[in-house]
């Protein structure tokens, strides 16, 4: 009998699976109902003319995420504890409020796309009475859960992407034609196309991403007797940050695939019919039931509802984190509400905050804009504080960014900043 081959045996290997944890979540997380809802749009304005932004941030999305896991694994601490050691509070205090206004506003959006996914796939009820069963359930479930058990179910939800890949391949896709655009895309730079281009930018690259990167990486630390910071242990160096390199590796490549194939089935669907004003994830779904299918629209709206039950919690935890760790406040999915009512009762506001915006007289495509526009506009400052996080010997000890990662940081940030400049010429 002929034994497996040796990538197989690595890629099954339970020790192998288990590493994965932070990056895989963070880089699912990216693609929540309203990143759904952006590369909708590009796929059904532009067709594939879009896919090369995917190609191009891929690089800059891990250089980011890999200097806030090294932030967390080296110093133990978050990224706003790490901060408010370097930093004026000041400074804190405005990033992480911008911070905690643009999540509330996220998952207010995302929870909104999720009962409306429901209704849309049942026929029967209330979004708003869907939105409000989600969100209690999400907030359920990180209070009450165990942490182990958490990021568990975390990992599974994962899987809930997969859906829109399989939905590029429940309809016909010239794939040569793909490649060509990928690599040769037609593409103009007008208003509408730049606007498209910085809110993809602005999605695949969001600040609430390097908060939980960060404070999950330190969860890790507590969670295992056997590991410690890595200035503390330096010992741990070389195989932790192979891991951390590897998870991260794999969690954005499978974030920005999950963008490539939704870009891929609106283009196929909905913009080879005309219909290219898409502006919710669930009006996406809907408008590819007379297209592809009703197979085809049941894999998209569900998909919805996995990506949210994953991202909505990671939106509301990034936040706690971002407050209690300013405030010196205990934090923790470990720990029990007693041990830290702060950070639980951060995430409840978050989330059931999320959950009133959708009650309210506000239009949700408006607010989605905002928190877009916010994100861009703190993603600088915030990146720009990681970079010199990670070359400050007093936080970072021997563990500063090498040359490599130094370059890639420095030029995502630029990248983000261009972004945020074309979007205020844009407006």
């Amino acid at each position: 009998m002929k034994s497996k081959p040796k990538l197989f045996r690595r890629l099954t290997d339970n020790a192998t699976l288990k590493s994965l944890g932070p990056g895989l979540i963070t880089g699912a997380a990216d693609d929540d109902p309203s990143g759904i809802a952006t590369y909708s749009q590009a796929g059904a304005q532009f067709g594939f003319n879009t896919l090369w932004t995917l190609v191009l941030t891929y690089p800059f999305m891990v250089g980011i995420q890999l200097v806030s896991a090294r932030i967390g694994r080296v110093t133990g601490r978050g990224l706003a504890a790490n901060i408010r050691r370097a930093y004026p509070p000041w400074l804190l205090y405005v990033v992480v409020l911008l911070l905690l206004v643009a999540n509330v506003i996220n998952i207010a959006a995302d929870i909104a796309a999720m009962g409306e996914a429901l209704r849309l796939v049942t026929g029967v009820g209330s979004q708003h009475m869907y939105s409000l069963g989600f969100g209690i359930l999400c907030l359920l479930l990180q209070v009450f859960l165990p942490y182990s058990t958490y990021v568990r179910y975390l990992k599974w939800l994962t899987l809930g992407l997969l859906a829109y890949v399989a939905t590029a391949f429940a309809v016909h896709m010239p794939w040569t034609e793909v490649l060509a655009r990928t690599v040769w895309p037609h593409f103009s730079f007008t208003k509408d196309s730049v606007a498209l281009v910085v809110a993809v930018f602005g999605t695949t690259i969001s600040p609430y991403l390097f908060f939980w990167q960060a404070s999950q990486e330190v969860e890790e630390i507590r969670n295992d007797r056997n590991t410690r910071a890595l200035r503390t242990r330096p010992k741990d160096a070389k195989a932790q940050l192979r891991r951390i390199r590897a998870d991260t590796l794999i969690g954005m490549g499978f974030s920005n695939l999950v963008a490539f194939f939704i870009i891929l089935t609106t283009a196929v669907t909905l913009g080879a019919h005309g219909i290219t004003d898409i502006q919710s994830s669930s009006q996406a779904a809907e408008a590819l039931r007379p297209v592809a299918g009703e197979f085809a629209f049941l894999l998209f709206a569900l998909g919805i509802i996995g990506t949210g039950m994953l991202a909505v919690p990671v939106l509301a935890g990034s936040a706690a984190y971002a407050v209690t760790e300013s405030f010196r406040w205990r934090n923790g999915l470990d720990l029990k509400v007693v041990e830290a009512r702060e950070f639980y009762g951060i995430i409840a506001l978050a989330t059931l905050g999320g959950v009133l915006l959708d009650f309210a007289p506000i239009d949700p495509i408006a607010a989605l804009v905002l928190s877009a526009q916010i994100n861009g506009v703190i993603a600088v400052p915030i990146m720009t504080v990681m970079m010199m996080l990670a070359h400050n010997r007093k936080i970072m000890g021997s563990y500063t960014l090498s040359t490599r990662h130094t370059v890639i940081g420095w030029f995502g940030v630029a990248i983000m900043l261009v972004a945020v400049v074309a979007m205020f010429a844009t407006m």
